[in-house]
C-alpha cells in the first residue's frame, strides 16, 4: 500500500477516476435495490450516479490531456487511510436508513480525498477541477443527509416509511410472531402434562426442553421452505427460518425454565406466571404490528393458551 503523500499528480488523478467509478456503480446498485419499494429514493440515487459518471468523464478528459491515454489502476485498497467498505449494496433487501447513511459516508470520504489532493497539487488546471468536485461532492453529502427536505416531499417520505414498516413486518415480525405463538402455546400441553403426570420438576424440564427444541427446528424449516420471498417480498427464506425457529424455541423454553426449581409447587406457579407474561407479549405484538384490536388479540391468544393448558393438565392427571 502507498501512503497518500507518496502519490504523484498522475496517480492522484488515476485514483480519483477509480473512486468516481466505484461510487457510480455503488449508487447504481442502490437505485436498483430500492426501485421497487422506495422509488423516490431510487430516482435520487440514479441522479447521483449520473453526476458521478460526469465527474469521472471530466477527470478522464483532464488526465488524457495531461498524461496520455494509459490510466494506471489504483484502487482504494492500494492507498493507506481508506477504510474498507462493507458491501451493503449487495444485500437484499436494502434498508433505506442504512443506504442513506452509507451514501453520506461515501461522499464525506470522497470530498476529504479531493481536499487533500487539491492542497498538494501544483498544477492549476488539476487544482481547479478538484476544487469544483469538492463543492459538488459537498452537495451530494448534503443531499444524502437531507433527503426528506430536498428530494422527498412529505407524502413521499410517509409512503416510504410505510413501505419500510411493511417490509419489517413481513420479514421480521410475522415469522417471529408465528414462532413465538407456536412455541408459547403448543409446548404448554406436553410440559404441564409431564409435570402433573410425574410430579417431577426434572421430568417436566426435560420434556419442555425437548418439545421446545423440536418445535423450533420444525417451525424453522417449515418457514424457510414455505416460499423463497421472490414474489411475496418476505425476504430471504433462511433468515425467516432462523427467526421463526429461534422465537419458537424461546417461546417454549420460557415456561420450561421454572422447572429447574426443585420445589414442584413453586415451579408450577412460576411457570404459570411466565405463561401469562408470554401471552401478554404476544398480545402486545399483535396489537402493535398486526393492527389487531387489543381485546380481540387478548381473547384469541388467551383462549388458545387456556385450551392448550387445560388439555395438558387433563392428560397429565388422567
Amino acid at each position: 500500500m502507498k501512503k497518500f503523500h507518496e502519490l504523484t499528480e498522475r496517480e492522484v488523478l488515476a485514483f480519483a477516476i477509480s473512486l468516481e467509478e466505484e461510487d457510480e456503480r455503488v449508487y447504481a446498485d442502490f437505485a436498483e435495490g430500492l426501485r421497487q419499494d422506495y422509488p423516490a429514493s431510487a430516482a435520487m440515487f440514479e441522479g447521483m450516479r449520473e453526476e458521478e459518471s460526469g465527474h469521472r468523464r471530466r477527470l478522464i478528459e483532464l488526465y488524457q490531456k495531461k498524461f496520455g491515454e494509459h490510466i494506471p489502476l489504483i484502487r482504494r485498497q492500494d492507498v493507506r487511510g481508506f477504510v474498507a467498505r462493507p458491501a451493503l449494496w449487495l444485500t437484499r433487501p436494502l434498508r433505506i436508513d442504512a443506504v442513506r447513511k452509507e451514501a453520506s459516508t461515501l461522499e464525506v470520504e470522497t470530498r476529504r480525498f479531493y481536499e487533500k489532493a487539491a492542497a498538494r497539487t501544483q498544477d492549476a488546471s488539476i487544482r481547479q477541477l478538484l476544487d469544483d468536485l469538492i463543492n459538488e461532492e459537498r452537495e451530494h453529502e448534503e443531499r444524502a443527509q437531507e433527503l426528506d427536505k430536498e428530494n422527498l416531499p412529505a407524502n413521499v417520505k410517509e409512503d416510504e416509511e410505510r413501505a419500510q414498516r411493511r417490509l419489517f413486518v413481513l420479514q421480521i415480525v410475522q415469522p417471529g410472531l408465528a414462532g413465538l405463538m407456536d412455541g408459547s402455546v403448543s409446548t404448554l400441553a406436553p410440559v404441564f402434562a409431564a409435570a402433573f403426570a410425574t410430579h417431577s420438576t426434572n421430568d417436566a424440564f426435560l420434556v419442555g426442553l425437548a418439545a421446545s427444541a423440536g418445535a423450533g427446528i420444525s417451525m424453522g424449516f417449515a418457514e424457510a421452505l414455505s416460499d423463497d420471498g421472490s414474489l411475496t417480498g418476505r425476504g430471504h427464506p433462511w433468515v425467516r427460518g432462523v427467526i421463526c425457529g429461534a422465537m419458537t424455541g424461546l417461546g417454549g423454553i420460557g415456561h420450561t425454565l421454572p422447572f429447574l426449581l426443585h420445589d414442584f409447587r413453586a415451579a408450577l406457579w412460576a411457570a404459570g406466571a411466565v405463561v401469562i407474561a408470554e401471552l401478554g407479549v404476544i398480545t402486545w405484538i399483535r396489537r402493535r404490528y398486526m393492527d389487531t384490536p387489543l381485546v380481540s388479540a387478548a381473547l384469541q391468544v388467551g383462549l388458545g393458551g387456556v385450551l392448550v393448558f387445560i388439555t395438558g393438565v387433563l392428560i397429565g392427571r388422567s
